[in-house]
């Protein structure tokens, strides 16, 4: 089925759904008044990701960061990439168009196996994670080894899924961007008959025509949520989820004579080769969670997800210049060597499963708040040897067509598996009325085994194998200064798997052994006002550098040290006025590596100071009339890790406009935005990855949505 008869299937199919007696909660006249135009909240004040349940975010000794799926909505974010640009702490890390969204956080590059949670269960970030069925979009920043174990020390990303709803829900989205990029989705919920029982489905589909000339494809997408109301105490969750994604990806640009920043269009496409073919992916979810209530004060919860993921890479990639020896660099003419890279087959499926309990008792005058509980993780890693040959050389300036060379990418076998048991506790003590003690830990057991090569004989060498075991500390301290206004102050640790060696190394595809980080963080939180939320948190966290040495080694060898500061401002700052700021001031710095090119030195693509500022204008005049502008700056990155080349730093504005009303019976809402307005060229991404590569931010780019909520 082609991409836009799926998106017009789907539509029939709300609109099918709106007039089926089968799942109606209630009578149509109900139903009718339901349908309504209104204001909603502006921010969450709530979230999952910095512990085991929700808690307020007032409370909660961390720095988070939230949309919900109304904000989302509001602001036509459709990927996570949309979604960044309103943090100043979530940034691009080898975030290429057409391939995978990939993130940094507080500086510290995320980990595609495990800084990426559905439900708070690993999933791979390996490709673009839906939004259609997520609820929030849930930001923890800095390190989670209490609440996830394993993951990158800048934080982790939480997707939480979308419930099942007690009235009927019937909501379609049709969107066009410039270029002709289509779209289309519903979302459709409710509960059946018998009440104990609801729904949640959403479904769909996207013709993508990028900014970059020819990086083109579609996406499709279908997930259902249903919970059985089991009896008062007992609630049953399912869920299952699947996307396909078909995309020609664009690969970054290099340096000119490895010295110099190329002048080129944003909308060039270096994978623009007669045999250039689209990245396939897919990846699915299966989820459960059952809840049960002992009492008002104590319940369990056991909660699993199965992911799978599977990608064909195929790409024309710019990699080096033959003609003046330069790997990595372009030549100083803009000549390039362009390789035919395929590699097909490559499979994830991990799996996690957690069982918690939770309650609240007291000793004496002092209240706890209990946590306790054990998760299981583990992920089967396949691919095949892949094919990366020289096809000939073509030119930024004036590109010129190669043939491939032939061949394709070897047989699939399991080349890494990973088996992770945790056991992990925490107690939230209320030592008096304001100041409360936060402390826990997550021992952690970690097995790795990993495909080393094969011998001079062609036989398989004996699997690297890891067996280790970690414990990750806990404490804060939360003081009240008064009922709108939290202090707190933590010490805690995280744990990550070593960064696998990149191609071309002489340990390529080989992971290095796991590591720990600390951090050490203060922060202060206020509830201005109901709808008004502030914070401020300064934060240093350390970790052991990786990086190639000059033997061309994947190592990890001194220290990374980050220090920031970040401050927040969200809500509603007047009846008619909402507004978003965020900032991030970030010092970076490596030491300990004896080599006068890293120590002192910034990290790549790290900028020291980046912020986002959003409002969003009820005109009075006008009901349902909304205008809004978003501004972004990034201050100037390092290009190479010797900081001899630095990428400018860049502002880029975006408008948007809203218009609420409705069409008969219909509430409709229409949206429009310009993004990057005044056509400003910038490198949104310096990612040292495969010897460095420079990726250039989108050109204007004019977008228009319909949302009818039928």
């Amino acid at each position: 089925m082609s991409t836009p008869n799926f998106a017009v299937s789907a539509i029939a199919l709300a609109v099918l759904q709106m007039t089926s007696s089968a799942v109606r909660a209630e009578d149509p006249d109900q139903t009718m008044q339901e349908v309504v135009v209104s204001a909603a909240k502006t921010r969450a004040t709530s979230a999952s990701v910095a512990g085991f349940a929700n808690a307020p975010l007032l409370e909660t000794p961390a720095s988070v960061s939230v949309l919900t799926a109304q904000q989302m909505l509001d602001l036509q974010i459709r990927s996570t990439t949309d979604a960044a640009r309103y943090d100043a702490s979530l940034s691009d890390a080898y975030n290429a168009v057409g391939y995978a969204e990939q993130f940094s956080i507080r500086g510290f590059k995320l980990d595609n196996e495990s800084s990426y949670r559905k439900d708070g269960m690993a999933i791979t970030g390996d490709t673009q994670i839906p939004l259609e069925n997520k609820e929030r979009l849930e930001v923890l920043k800095g390190l989670s080894g209490l609440q996830a174990g394993v993951s990158a020390p800048g934080g982790i990303v939480n997707y939480v899924t979308k419930r099942p709803t007690d009235t009927p829900l019937r909501t379609v989205v049709l969107e066009e961007r410039e270029r002709g990029n289509l779209y289309g989705a519903v979302d459709l919920g409710g509960r059946f008959d018998n009440t104990d029982f609801g729904y949640r489905i959403n479904a769909a589909a996207e013709r993508l025509r990028s900014y970059i000339k020819g990086a083109d494809g579609n996406r499709k997408f279908v997930s259902a949520a249903f919970d059985w109301r089991i009896s008062p105490q007992a609630l049953l969750q399912i869920d299952a989820d699947y996307q396909r994604k078909s995309q020609v990806t664009a690969p970054g640009y290099q340096l000119l004579n490895n010295l110099t920043l190329p002048n080129v269009p944003a909308d060039q496409l270096l994978n623009d080769q007669p045999w250039s073919r689209p990245v396939e992916t897919t990846s699915s979810n299966v989820g459960a969670r059952f809840e049960y209530k002992f009492s008002p004060d104590w319940n369990a919860t056991i909660s699993a997800n199965q992911h799978h993921f599977k990608r064909d890479d195929y790409t024309a990639f710019p990699y080096g210049c033959g003609a003046q020896d330069l790997y990595p660099g372009f030549c100083g003419n803009g000549d390039y060597d362009v390789y035919n890279y395929i590699s097909l087959g490559e499979k994830k499926s991990p799996l996690t499963a957690q069982a918690l309990l939770q309650g609240r008792f007291a000793t004496g005058a002092i209240k706890h708040d209990f946590t306790g509980g054990a998760s299981f993780f583990k992920n089967s890693e396949k691919w095949g040897d892949y094919l990366y040959d020289l096809s000939g050389v073509s030119n930024i300036y004036h590109p010129v067509v190669v043939a491939p060379a032939p061949g394709t990418s070897g047989p699939v076998s399991e080349r890494r598996r990973d088996n992770e048991r945790a056991l992990f506790a925490q107690d939230i003590v209320s030592l008096n009325e304001r100041l409360k003690l936060h402390a826990g830990a997550r021992y952690v057991k970690l097995k790795r085994d990993e495909y080393v090569g094969l011998d001079d004989d062609g036989a398989v060498l004996p699997y690297a194998h890891t067996d280790i075991g970690f414990w990750l500390p806990n404490v804060a301290l939360v003081y009240n200064v008064r009922p709108n206004v939290a202090t707190y102050v933590s010490y805690a640790q995280g744990l990550e798997h070593g960064g696998v060696a990149p191609m071309g190394t002489g340990n390529e595809h080989r992971a290095l052994e796991p590591g720990k980080s600390k951090q050490v963080e203060v922060g202060i939180k206020a509830d201005i006002r109901q709808d008004l939320s502030a914070s401020v948190a300064l934060f240093q966290i350390r970790k052991g550098l990786e990086y190639t040495d000059a033997a061309n080694f994947y190592v990890r060898n001194g220290e990374a040290q980050n220090r920031g500061l970040e401050v927040a401002l969200n809500g509603r700052a007047s009846r008619d006025l909402t507004v978003g700021v965020s900032a991030t001031a970030l010092n970076t710095q490596q030491s300990g590596t004896g080599s006068v090119e890293l120590d002192g030195k910034r990290v790549t693509d790290v900028a020291a100071f980046k912020s986002s500022v959003y409002a969003d204008y009820a005109v009075p005049q006008v009901q349902g009339l909304k205008v809004g502008a978003n501004w972004q700056y990034s201050g100037k990155k390092a290009f190479d890790a010797a900081n001899s080349v630095f990428v400018p730093s860049y502002h880029v504005v975006n408008l948007t406009g809203s218009y609420a009303t409705r069409i008969g019976n219909i509430g409709t809402t229409f949206r429009a935005g310009i993004a990057n307005v005044f056509d400003k060229f910038y490198w949104r991404d310096v990612t040292p990855d495969l010897g460095g590569y420079l990726m250039p931010g989108a050109s204007r780019t004019l977008r228009v949505s319909a949302t009818f909520d039928l």
